[in-house]
């Protein structure tokens, strides 16, 4: 089981700091690309767009949706 890795970053002016599998960081590294965006917008994106989901969960459904879809439609 792979362990967490956390990252810290500003969501709409608040430090605030997210702990993934690194697997899901790729995934959305790689989403970020293919949107031409940086990972902390894309997940600015992702956290605006989560309604009550935790941000993790909402970042993991995102890297699994953009995998499902082969990275065709970011």
């Amino acid at each position: 089981m792979a362990s967490l890795r956390k990252r810290s970053l500003s969501l709409a002016g608040h430090a605030t700091s997210l702990a993934l599998e690194p697997e899901f960081w790729s995934m959305l590294e790689d989403m970020a690309t293919a949107r031409t965006s940086s990972l902390s917008d894309l997940i600015a994106t992702i956290d605006s767009e989560r309604g009550e989901r935790p941000l993790a969960s909402a970042c993991r459904v995102a890297a699994l949706n953009f995998a499902r879809s082969d990275g065709s439609k970011a």
